[in-house]
């Protein structure tokens, strides 16, 4: 079958001597991986059109469900030249992309998350806060794959009472009454929880300017690596990269 898709190259692989396998995420058809030939040599007709992060319209054979398809067109749409450039900007695009790839399957079409992860692409080149972009993006693949936390009500008796700290075990936010239930919960800033809610919601194409405190952004991500390691359980070399750039101050 032959297939022309507008999509995101989400991973870059050397097949060969002169030969690619990419993975694009498209908007209609999920994940579709495809062998781009001759894509490493100089004078290659896909050229930059298959780089990482890469918005393109691309044309492709692709024989049944299963197997790689055959690229015979690559056109640039948007090259996100400074997601690569930039090594900050590359470590986050790439755990976007990795996470992407890891959390579904191929050929699962989800045209909201493709939008979503477009957007915070541009988002990221247009020098938006980081770690906003990531965990907006996060909390909607924790939506998509059926762990979204519960953050409306106590997730042991239903009070809709002020949450005062959130089970990862459990699966959401506690009231002060049944805190206990869970003593490694933990505890949550009125600020947090409010930021949790919106960050699910939100569109990260509307994104503004934002100005979170820093304990609030490390209390986010320490929920949410949290919940992901505890509920999801992925080992990406993305995120293992980044820990290292904060380790050692980069």
């Amino acid at each position: 079958m032959q297939y022309r898709l507008q999509g995101i190259i989400i991973r870059s692989m050397d097949h060969g001597e002169g030969n690619k396998i990419v993975t694009i995420f498209t908007r209609e058809y999920g994940k579709m991986s495809v062998v781009a030939r001759g894509a490493k040599k100089v004078k290659s007709r896909f050229g930059s059109a298959v780089q990482l992060f890469t918005l393109g319209d691309f044309s492709f054979f692709k024989s049944g469900q299963s197997g790689l398809g055959s690229m015979s067109l690559a056109e640039i749409v948007e090259a996100f030249h400074p997601l690569r450039e930039d090594l900050h900007l590359a470590a986050y695009a790439s755990y976007l992309a990795e996470l992407t790839d890891k959390m579904f399957g191929d050929q699962e079409g989800h045209p909201y998350l493709y939008e979503q992860l477009k957007g915070s692409f541009q988002a990221l080149q247009q020098g938006k806060d980081i770690q906003i972009i990531v965990h907006m993006y996060e909390m909607k693949m924790l939506m998509q794959a059926g762990y979204m936390p519960e953050l409306n009500q106590c997730v042991v008796c239903g009070s809709q009472a002020e949450a005062v700290a959130l089970s990862v075990g459990l699966g959401g936010i506690l009231c002060e009454r049944c805190k206990l239930r869970d003593p490694q919960a933990i505890p949550l800033t009125p600020g947090a929880l409010k930021l949790l809610r919106v960050l699910g919601q939100a569109d990260v194409k509307r994104l503004g300017s934002i100005d979170v405190k820093a304990p609030t952004k490390e209390l986010l991500k320490l929920v949410l690596r949290t919940y992901f390691d505890t509920h999801v359980g992925l080992r990406m070399k993305s995120r293992d990269f980044i820990d290292q750039m904060e380790r050692y101050g980069i």
